[in-house]
């Protein structure tokens, strides 16, 4: 019986220690909540970065030297066979700046390069449905074929009097 006394008592003090810690009281409290109408609304301004670039030429040369580097990446991938995923993120990244390249050209120019993007899409597509790569030769073949012409058709010396 005296256990139990003494045992009752220890809870109720630790209990009584509890309830008046000040931090520990605070700490099961609901905060109360923030007037919506103090809060201050956020200004966006948008913000003009300067081009990276001189002119239109020096920016033509850039992405048509992207675009190369990631054409010819993505035949070395279909050569090497390289992972499914690198082979779309390749050519994927090809069709990208051939789109940038596109839009900085001239309508008559545009019209063209737009064949090549859509040519380029359609073998994307086409390799994506095909997850074992079973016709890499002929994604290869077709690949080397448009690289080709795109470098012969849209070198810089060629394309210079089309710039917008």
């Amino acid at each position: 019986m005296k256990r139990n006394i003494r045992f009752i008592i220890f809870i109720l003090s630790i209990a009584l220690i509890f309830l008046g810690c000040d931090a520990f009281v605070r700490k099961f409290r609901r905060k109360p909540k923030k007037d919506v109408s103090l809060q201050k609304e956020m200004v966006l301004v948008p913000e003009e970065y300067p081009s990276l670039f001189a002119n239109k030429e020096e920016e033509y040369r850039h992405y048509f030297l992207f675009w190369q580097s990631w054409h010819t990446e993505f035949l070395n991938s279909l050569r090497e066979n390289a992972s499914h995923k690198k082979k779309i993120s390749c050519l994927s990244e090809a069709i990208k700046n051939l789109n940038i390249l596109k839009d900085l050209l001239l309508e008559e120019k545009r019209s063209e390069l737009k064949k090549y993007i859509k040519e380029l899409k359609d073998l994307e597509t086409k390799l994506s449905q095909d997850i074992y790569t079973s016709n890499v030769y002929w994604y290869y073949n077709r690949a080397e074929l448009l690289r080709k012409d795109i470098l012969k058709q849209y070198s810089y010396p060629k394309v210079k009097d089309y710039l917008k």
